[in-house]
């Protein structure tokens, strides 16, 4: 295939580290099931010899990864928190790092019970406010962590300014991107160093594979991390690479399907009496609206709202949709509902960062808008 450096993105996603396979002219890329490589001499192998380090598989998730984040370089991982804990890594004791104070459970509970106890120093705050981070930052800080959009909150940093501030200072910046995708976002292109996914999420999409990526741009970054991946060796299976491939290469049309849907359920949970406010970078009132219209692409299909009442009333809600799951994890095809209090950011309550008892959290799957509405009119109703 021709090169594909000027092509567009729903064609890239198809094709980057795709080609027929060369044996055969398979169309699909072969599941290369196999733990080591035949060497015809001591050292001379055909680029493979032990699939901890590198196997054909993984390579064409990681260069369509690495394609579709407009990045040099993908490394995958056995899963999202596996990404995270490699680029952390990177650091030493006594290393600080600025994160957003909104973040996935699983990342604070690595930071703060985990990585911690071995010398690291975290800073919790607004990433929203520049003048604040900036002032936040330490002779010692190495690392800005941040998430846009936010989980759960679904709030935005303006990456390209926080991008700058880091590279003034010298700092990395790790983006998550896995709420918005890169279809909808490409946080290297607007400065950061490493976009981080859990590929379990929008890019496989149906719920039915573990997997993480980091993506770079920078070659002795990539090194660093490569370095780092195969010496720990928290590395995807071919199958789940292989699955997710399968599923990314569907990503562009059911993200637009996603964020339709999930635009529409805003719409709606805005204008019911039972809903206190309502966190989705799409409606005009949210405050950031602005900044999402200029960094997204599209306002991703993940929303969430606060319940006017007690804590009961969210449960009550959580526990009464039809169509809607109540399962934790987002991105795939099927609509989720959970409560992040109890469920995804249990690990952060007790903490600054705890989430309100009354806020819902939905995963906007791509079933028919009409029955994702009617769903929820019925639940609210027996509030």
């Amino acid at each position: 295939m021709a090169s594909l450096d000027n092509i567009r993105f729903e064609t890239r996603a198809i094709h980057a580290g795709q080609p027929a396979e060369p044996e055969t002219g398979a169309v699909v890329v072969p599941i290369y099931q196999t733990a080591t490589y035949a060497q015809a001499r001591v050292g001379e192998h055909k680029g493979y010899d032990y699939s901890r380090t590198g196997n054909p598989t993984r390579a064409a998730l990681e260069t369509c990864m690495a394609s579709l984040e407009e990045g040099g370089y993908g490394l995958a991982f056995s899963s999202g928190m596996a990404a995270t804990d490699a680029v952390v890594r990177l650091l030493k004791p006594g290393d600080h790092v600025l994160v957003g104070d909104d973040v996935y459970g699983g990342t604070y509970r690595l930071f703060k019970r985990v990585w911690q106890d071995y010398g690291l120093q975290f800073t919790f705050m607004n990433l929203a406010d520049l003048a604040a981070a900036e002032a936040a930052l330490q002779p010692q800080t190495r690392l800005i962590w941040l998430e846009s959009p936010t989980n759960p909150l679904l709030r935005l940093t303006d990456i390209s300014a926080i991008a700058a501030l880091a590279r003034s200072r010298g700092i990395l910046l790790a983006v998550d991107n896995t709420f918005a995708t890169p279809f909808a976002q490409r946080p290297l292109a607007l400065g950061a160093h490493i976009v981080v996914h859990s590929t379990t999420k929008y890019l496989s999409g149906h719920s039915d594979v573990i997997g993480g990526i980091a993506i770079v741009q920078d070659d002795a970054l990539y090194r660093r991390l490569a370095f780092i991946q195969n010496a720990a060796g928290a590395v995807p299976g071919p199958f789940d690479c292989w699955l997710t491939l399968r599923g990314i290469k569907t990503l562009a049309v059911r993200l637009a399907a996603h964020s339709a849907n999930a635009l529409a359920v805003a719409r709606f949970l805005e204008a019911h009496p039972a809903v206190a406010r309502v966190m989705y970078p799409g409606l005009p009132s949210h405050p950031q609206h602005a900044l999402a219209r200029r960094q997204m692409a599209l306002f991703g299909g993940m929303l969430s709202f606060e319940l006017r009442g007690s804590e009961f009333a969210a449960r009550r809600l959580v526990e009464s949709t039809r169509i809607f799951t109540l399962a934790e994890s987002l991105g795939g095809v099927e609509s989720l509902i959970e409560l992040p209090a109890v469920m995804t950011h249990l690990s952060v309550q007790g903490s600054p960062l705890a989430v309100s008892p009354q806020l819902v959290r939905l995963s906007v799957g791509i079933e028919h808008q009409d029955d994702l509405l009617t769903d929820l009119e019925q639940a609210l109703a027996q509030l």
